[in-house]
């Protein structure tokens, strides 16, 4: 059973999925208002996924590892960590970067009404939002299947617990244009 800040961020994990999943659907149906809606919540919700991992769980990772003294067979040693770390940093990059350009081309579709342009902006968003998608399933079982598991076996139940407090508090800090109910309904 993963401790309860690996837990909170593999339930986010899950919820992020709800939305892209959400994003699909909207796309699909060519809709520019709720596609517009639910790519600016992803793109969002990720920002806040990816901030407490930068600033919260990384660290600890890192701070953890370097203190700990036990079986080198169990503990990663300090280049596969950062190995990995850099490796999740790349792909937050990527989706942040790919999520912006989505998120511009949603703007100008939002003023636009031309079929035909709009449904070319939709199918490049698409495109985008589907390559995401792909990366980020490996991402997770990255961060799940290391990271995460790192984290629960590399901190005390204390330092675990005061990680939990502050990864819960990064994910409940929804951006303002946001409601408290569209931010944990999801």
């Amino acid at each position: 059973m993963l401790p309860q800040a690996s837990r909170q961020l593999a339930d986010d994990h899950t919820a992020l999925d709800q939305v892209l999943s959400q994003l699909r659907k909207a796309l699909d149906r060519r809709d520019v208002l709720i596609s517009h809606d639910k790519l600016d919540l992803f793109w969002a919700r990720l920002a806040v996924h990816i901030r407490a991992e930068h600033l919260h769980l990384f660290p600890a990772v890192l701070t953890g590892l370097s203190e700990r003294t036990s079986d080198q067979s169990v503990t990663p040693t300090p280049d596969q960590v950062r190995t990995a770390i850099e490796q999740l940093r790349a792909d937050h990059d990527f989706f942040m970067h790919g999520l912006a350009q989505a998120m511009g081309i949603m703007r100008d579709l939002l003023k636009e009404t031309d079929r035909h342009d709009i449904d070319r902006g939709i199918d490049t968003i698409r495109a985008a939002v589907l390559e995401i998608g792909k990366r980020l399933i490996l991402h997770n079982e990255l961060e799940e299947n290391q990271i995460y598991r790192w984290a629960t076996n590399n901190l005390s139940e204390q330092e675990q617990a005061d990680l939990a407090t502050r990864i819960n508090t990064e994910l409940t800090n929804s951006p303002s244009r946001f409601s408290p109910e569209d931010w944990s309904n999801q």
